[in-house]
């Protein structure tokens, strides 16, 4: 299983504008293979970030995603206007938190 999790930096102004553009992405992706979790928060908005969180069934999955994804309106839209700091985490080992 693959985690990323982070944080995209945005101009303060920009959050709302964001926050509306970034749902059909949430959506689609929920709906592609592999794909168990994917979500966008906004974390601090007068600082302009916000946060993500991503669970994916393995790499294989994930750069499907990353390819589909690469040339997308939304991309187009945000590419220059926000700053990624996302980092990825490869799991092998799932528990519950109570365990």
């Amino acid at each position: 299983m693959i985690i990323l999790m982070g944080y995209v930096h945005l101009n303060p102004s920009d959050v709302n504008e964001f926050t509306a553009d970034v749902q059909s992405v949430v959506s689609s992706t929920r709906a592609e293979k592999g794909c168990l979790f994917y979500a966008f928060t906004t974390e601090d908005a007068r600082a302009g970030r916000m946060l993500t969180v991503q669970r994916w069934q393995d790499q294989e999955s994930l750069s499907a995603h990353v390819e589909r994804h690469k040339s997308a309106p939304f991309l187009n839209k945000w590419g220059n206007r926000m700053r990624m700091d996302i980092l990825t985490y490869d799991i092998a080992n799932e528990r519950s938190f109570m365990e």
